[in-house]
């Protein structure tokens, strides 16, 4: 099968088949992120990945005021 999907590396006998194929990686994440072009499955996952990009730390530790990217990290470090 001569065609890949450049997503999920899945092949198919024909381009035709291919490029519908596509359409379901676009519905299943409609949300890209401007600066890579990775897709996302909801706004969150999104903007969450965005911070890599930015370097931004919103959640931030009451006792010592270390930064953490993501709200999970936060809460390990608080253990």
């Amino acid at each position: 099968k001569p065609y890949e999907c450049p997503e999920c590396g899945k092949r198919f006998q024909s381009s035709s088949i291919l490029i519908r194929y596509q359409q379901t990686h676009m519905e299943e994440r409609p949300y890209e992120c401007p600066d890579c072009g990775k897709r996302f499955r909801n706004s969150s996952y999104l903007l969450r990945h965005q911070w890599t990009h930015t370097w931004e730390r919103p959640y931030e530790c009451p006792e010592c005021r270390k930064r953490f990217n993501q709200s999970f990290a936060l809460t390990r470090h608080q253990r």
